[in-house]
C-alpha cells in the first residue's frame, strides 16, 4: 500500500512499490493537510492503476531519475523476465573476452582491449545489457564522431566502424545467451573515405639511401625493395634468409607485444631477393651474422631488435627534413615497393604474395592508380627497375 510521507526538509513525497520496486517521488508541495489531501487522492489513482495493469509511471512522474529503472523493468515484464538481474555491459565485455582472446595475437588483442578501455566502457559499461537501445548505440557512435583527443585530432572512421563492430559482438553474444531483443538495428557502418596513399618516387628513394646513416642503409633496401612490414623486417633472424634459393622467409613479427605470428596466414610466406636485397643482406651478415642463426638480421649493439620509436625521431624525420622530402610515415616503405613492382610490370598475383596478401583485391583498390600494363610474374621486372633506376650503394 501506497503512502504519502514527510521528507526531513519538510516536503511530501510518493512511497509505494511498483514491479518489485519501491519508488519515491518527491513533490514540491509542504506538508500542509490539504496538500496531503490532495497527494493522498493521486496515491490512490496511483494503486487503482496499478491494480489494473494500466499505470503509465513516466505520464505520473516524467522526470523522474528513477524512470528509465522502471521502463527497464516494465520491458523485462513484458518479456516474462520480471525481476531478473542482467549483467552490465561491461561484465559482458569481460565475459565476451575471456571468451575470445585466446584467438588473438597480443598485439590485435592490446589494440581490442584499448578500444574497449578507453571509449566503449566509459560510455556503455555500466548499463545493464537489457536496457541498452538502439539511441544508445547512435549516441555511442556520434560521440566518437565527435571525439577529439588532447591534440584535437579526431578519430579515424575506419576505428568508429570497428569499434561499432565490437560493440555488436558483444550486444549479440548477450542476446544469445539471455534470449533479449537486439537493439542493433538498422545501424549502418558509417562511409569510409577512400585510403590515398603517397609513395616515394624513385628519385626520392635514391636520395634517401645515399644520404641516410650507414648503418641504416641496408635496413632501408630491404624495407623499400621487399615492401615487408616493419615489423617483420625487425622480427627477421637470419635462418630465415636462404642466399642458395635467393629467399626470404616471413615467419614472425616483432611490435610493442614482442614476438609473434605474423599478421594472418597469408604473411607467412618467401619473399624472392632482388639483387640489391641479396647485395644488402651479404653486407649485413658481416655485422650481426655472428648472433647466429637465431640471430636478428637488424638488431642494436646487444642483438635487440630496432627500437620503432628511435629510429623514426632521430634518423627518419631528420633525415627527411634535410633533404626536403614531404614527410611520410617508415610504414609507406611498404607503399614505395608495391608501387615499384606494379611500375615495373610485375603479375599482380606475384605482387600479392610478395607482399603478403591473400588476393589481388587490396592491391587494386589501394593501388589502382599505378597499375600499368602488367606482364611479368617472376620478379625480374622489379629487379631490372631498381638495378637500373637506384645509384650504387
Amino acid at each position: 500500500m501506497g503512502n504519502i510521507r514527510v521528507q526531513p526538509s519538510g516536503k511530501l513525497y510518493f512511497d509505494f512499490r511498483y514491479l518489485g520496486k519501491r519508488c519515491r517521488e518527491v513533490t514540491a508541495l509542504p506538508n500542509t493537510a490539504p496538500n496531503r489531501k490532495r497527494l493522498e487522492a493521486v496515491m490512490g489513482k496511483i494503486e487503482i492503476e496499478i491494480g489494473n495493469g494500466r499505470f503509465d509511471y513516466a505520464a505520473y512522474f516524467p522526470t523522474s531519475s528513477f524512470l528509465k529503472t522502471i521502463l527497464l523493468e516494465q520491458k523485462r515484464s513484458d518479456q516474462g523476465r520480471l525481476g531478473e538481474e542482467l549483467p552490465t555491459f561491461e561484465r559482458m565485455v569481460r565475459s565476451w573476452l575471456a571468451e575470445h582472446e585466446v584467438e588473438w595475437r597480443a598485439n590485435y588483442r592490446n589494440t581490442i582491449f584499448s578500444l574497449f578501455e578507453k571509449h566503449i566502457i566509459p560510455f556503455l559499461g555500466g548499463l545493464p545489457v537489457d536496457a541498452i537501445t538502439r539511441d544508445d548505440l547512435v549516441d555511442f557512435r556520434n560521440s566518437r564522431v565527435r571525439y577529439r583527443t588532447p591534440g584535437g585530432i579526431a578519430l579515424q572512421t575506419g576505428s568508429i566502424n570497428r569499434m561499432m563492430t565490437l560493440v555488436k559482438a558483444v550486444i549479440e553474444e548477450a542476446c544469445a545467451r539471455y534470449k533479449i531483443p537486439n537493439p542493433y538495428e538498422r545501424i549502418k557502418k558509417l562511409k569510409e573515405e577512400k585510403r590515398h596513399i603517397t609513395p616515394f618516387t624513385l628519385d626520392e628513394v635514391s636520395r634517401i639511401l645515399e644520404d641516410v646513416r650507414a648503418d641504416f642503409r641496408d635496413y632501408l633496401i630491404i624495407k623499400f625493395f621487399t615492401g615487408m612490414r616493419t615489423g617483420e623486417v625487425h622480427g627477421l633472424r637470419w635462418k630465415c634468409v636462404d642466399f642458395d634459393r635467393g629467399f626470404i622467409a616471413v615467419r614472425e613479427t616483432h611490435g610493442k607485444s614482442g614476438f609473434e605470428y605474423t599478421k594472418n596466414d597469408p604473411s607467412q610466406r618467401d619473399i624472392r631477393m632482388s639483387s640489391k636485397v641479396r647485395e644488402a643482406l651479404q653486407r649485413q651478415f658481416k655485422i650481426t651474422g655472428h648472433y647466429g642463426r637465431d640471430g636478428l638480421v637488424f638488431c642494436n649493439r646487444n642483438g635487440l631488435p630496432v627500437d620503432d620509436k628511435n629510429f623514426c625521431n632521430r634518423i627518419w624525420k631528420p633525415m627527411l627534413e634535410d633533404l626536403v622530402i614531404p614527410y611520410r610515415r617508415p610504414y609507406d616503405t611498404r607503399h614505395t615497393a608495391a608501387t615499384l613492382m606494379l611500375a615495373s610490370g610485375e603479375s599482380p598475383e606475384w605482387i600479392a604474395n610478395q607482399l603478403g596478401h591473400s588476393n589481388t583485391k587490396m592491391l587494386f583498390s589501394v593501388y589502382s592508380n599505378f597499375v600499368p600494363n602488367l606482364t611479368r610474374n617472376d620478379g625480374s621486372a622489379m629487379d631490372r627497375l631498381i638495378t637500373t633506376s637506384v645509384s650504387n650503394l
